[in-house]
This record gives structure tokens, C-alpha cells and sequence, in this order.
């Protein structure tokens, strides 16, 4: 049973059917779904979810599509881990990483991609497709494959080669575009318009956005059903760090936790934070740049949802930070050597920017705080492959004592 109501635009309220639409006619801002929060109330319990599959299928109640239409290739309920290494290091005694790394196609990616496969089955697409910076491209191919779809996939020129093969692998029909990722996103939405296609986050991404909503959940319920003090989440489009809040507040508001006081930051790479410098700058829109970093998993300049990341800011009274670009491969090798996680660009400014949020008294040492690691480093190894040393010797024990002398 699905529990949804309708579309609605998040700026002026207007509603819409449930269909492969994301702009409302009105004003052309963005469509959301929407759901009865009453009837969700009356089915869903605690006890409910933790009987349920490991999986982001145990909180199909807030999702948009119904279970049976479920595809299941082991998404979601990733390790929430007390870092203590990390944590004494920075001086936070309650300080968890939530891996989503170990997901199947080894990013958060496969969330909002699950429950969108599902729902363009639902509509009865053929061809799933997407544009993307790395990680959605790998995810579609993966659940397009597992589904029985044929999957396309646009991006743009010059992505790490890790991502690339880790979304040939499954058979997508790769389109390397010789522009920006703002650039391949309007073709991609002009392509939307014409072709019957399930393009993941356009026409489908009232659906999309709302796979990313389970991170907000499991953390929640990982955390014995409270909300963390500060999540520290990357931004591209800003749609994640939204997402987390609203799953946050839509535990809150049927029930599941007694209440929200989380500060929700939103970290950015130096060389493209537009998101970080309307907020400190204490605007209501982001102004596009042209993108320029070594994070390419968040290198969207103009970013679709923007406007609603400022508003999650002010809303939870969180903190923007931007990292600088030659912290960013530091923090990868300083998350690694402390708790044994490897992960990717994004990852690396995520923690720089903890790092930094700590430095400016932000989190105190007793917060229950959250760093969310959304894609894995075997994608994006060139980025710390200047940093590999090691000996070369003779096979005898002779040679071996020479190279442990001290």
C-alpha cells in the first residue's frame, strides 16, 4: 500500500497527480511528494520497522511506491560506526561516520535509484536514464540491470575512470559529453522532453529525491530512535542534505522520535560553493559558478536545489562550510588511517569540514554528531595516488633487515 497523496510544488503549493512530472505549470519550481502522515501514523510502528528487511524497503511506508514493486539489490541499513580514532583526534567523544559507501554500486546513489526504478516500473518506462557527475550513473546501470531496463547514462567529459567502468560494467549505454555537468543536465532535459525515457533526477526526480529521505530514518533508529545534534552532510544539487532533514522531521512528526534539535551543516569543495556562499552571504537564492575541483561527485554549479539547502540551514540553524581543495585528499588519508574507512572526494570534504566545524566551536565535545560518507575511494583512487610509498626488496631476510634498521 502506498501511502501518497499527490505532487506538490514546493513554492507555491499547487498540486499535481502522481505522474513523470517535476516542474509545476505555475511557477516551473519543483514538484515533491506528498503524504497522508495520519493513515502512515496508524501503520507504522517501531517495532514494525526493526522486523522489517534490512533494507531501505523497511521504511516503505514513507516511499512513494508500493512494496510489491520493490527492487531489492541490498540498499540501504549501512553501518552507523562510533568513531572513536577519528573522534579523540578531533575531540569528540560521540562522533559517528554513517557509511554509505558499502552500498551496492558503492554510493548513497542506490537509495533515491531503487525507489525510482521501482516507481518507473511502475509507469511502465523501458529506458532508465541520468545525468551525472560518477555515482548516479553506476547506481542506474546496476538497477537497470536488475529490473530488466535498458539504462543511459550522460556525463560529462573527463570523470574519474573508476566511475566510468563502475557503470559499463552493467551494461548502460555511456554518453561522455564534452561540457560541464550543468551543461549535460540541459541537454538531458531537453532529451527528457522528447524520448519516453524514466530520466532519474528530471522527470522522475519528485521521486527520486525521496529514496535519500532513508539515510535520515536509519541514523535516526541506529541511534536507539533520536535524532544526532549535527549531521554533517556534501552538497552537489543540495537535495541530500534536505532529504535528511525531512526524514528526520517526518519520524518526528508520525511519532517514531520525540523530537529534532539537529544542526544540519552542508560541506562543499572550495572550487564549487555556490550553496556555502549564499548562506554566509545570508541570501535566499544561489548565484551559479563555473565549477573548478578535484571533488567531481560535487562539482554542480548551478544547483537544482539550492534554495531549499538555505532554507534546511536556517531552519535547523546549521553551519555552511566550504573545504579547501588541498585538504581534501588529507581528510581522505586522515578518515582511512583512523577508522579503516576509504572513501572518495566527497567523503574527504566532509571530514575537513567536521575538522573545521570543530575548530570553530560548533560541535562540543559530548554532541552526538553524524558525518555522512556518501561514495567509496576505489572509485576516485588517482586522487591519493601520490601518496603510496613503499620498499622494494630481495627475497632473503638479509634485505628485509636492512629496510627495519632504526
Amino acid at each position: 500500500m502506498s501511502y501518497v497523496k499527490c505532487l506538490t510544488c514546493k513554492q507555491c503549493n499547487n498540486q499535481y497527480p502522481i505522474d513523470p512530472i517535476n516542474v509545476c505549470e505555475l511557477c516551473f519550481g519543483p514538484l515533491e511528494v506528498s503524504y497522508d502522515y495520519e493513515k502512515i501514523s496508524r501503520s507504522v510502528t517501531r517495532s514494525s520497522i526493526s522486523n522489517g528487511p534490512l533494507n531501505i524497503w523497511r521504511y516503505h511506508q514513507f516511499l512513494p511506491v508500493s512494496l510489491e514493486n520493490a527492487i531489492d539489490i541490498g540498499t540501504g541499513f549501512t553501518p552507523l560506526i562510533h568513531a572513536k580514532n577519528l573522534g579523540a583526534l578531533l575531540g569528540l567523544k560521540n562522533l559517528y561516520i554513517k557509511n554509505d559507501s558499502v552500498n551496492p554500486s558503492y554510493s548513497f546513489k542506490d537509495r533515491p535509484v531503487a525507489v525510482t526504478t521501482a516507481k518507473a516500473l511502475e509507469f511502465d518506462f523501458k529506458i532508465l536514464a541520468c545525468v551525472s557527475t560518477g555515482n548516479l550513473m553506476g547506481s542506474v546501470g546496476a538497477h537497470a540491470a536488475k529490473a530488466k531496463m535498458k539504462s543511459y547514462v550522460f556525463f560529462p567529459k573527463g570523470l574519474e575512470k573508476g566511475k566510468i567502468i563502475g557503470s559499463s560494467i552493467y551494461g548502460a549505454r555511456l554518453i561522455s559529453v564534452d561540457g560541464n555537468y550543468d551543461e549535460v543536465n540541459r541537454l538531458c532535459s531537453e532529451l527528457a522532453d522528447n524520448f519516453k525515457w524514466a530520466f532519474v533526477n528530471i522527470n522522475m526526480r519528485a521521486y527520486y529525491a525521496e529514496g535519500s529521505k532513508t539515510l535520515g530514518f536509519e541514523v535516526a533508529e541506529q541511534l536507539n530512535w533520536k535524532a544526532p545534534a549535527h549531521c554533517v552532510v556534501p552538497a552537489a544539487s543540495g537535495e541530500l542534505h534536505t532529504k535528511i532533514w525531512k526524514g528526520l522531521m517526518e519520524m518526528k512528526d508520525v511519532g517514531l522520535i520525540e523530537k529534532v534539535n539537529t544542526k544540519m551543516h552542508l560541506a562543499q569543495p572550495e572550487g564549487c560553493s555556490p550553496i556555502v556562499k549564499a548562506f554566509n552571504n545570508k541570501e535566499t537564492q544561489v548565484t551559479p559558478i563555473k565549477p573548478n575541483t578535484i571533488a567531481k561527485s560535487l562539482a554542480i554549479g548551478n544547483p537544482a536545489s539550492g534554495p531549499f539547502a538555505l532554507k534546511t540551514l536556517k531552519d535547523s540553524s546549521g553551519s555552511a562550510i566550504a573545504a579547501p581543495e588541498e585538504e581534501i585528499s588529507e581528510c581522505i588519508q586522515l578518515l582511512a588511517e583512523t577508522e579503516g574507512i576509504f572513501t572518495e572526494t566527497a567523503g574527504g570534504v566532509v571530514i575537513s569540514s567536521l575538522r573545521s566545524l570543530v575548530k570553530k566551536n560548533k560541535i562540543n565535545s559530548e554532541d552526538i554528531t553524524v558525518a555522512f560518507i556518501t561514495g567509496n575511494g576505489l572509485k576516485t583512487q588517482e586522487i591519493v595516488e601520490d601518496t603510496v610509498e613503499y620498499d622494494e626488496i630481495k627475497p632473503t631476510y638479509k634485505s628485509f633487515e636492512e629496510i627495519i634498521k632504526i
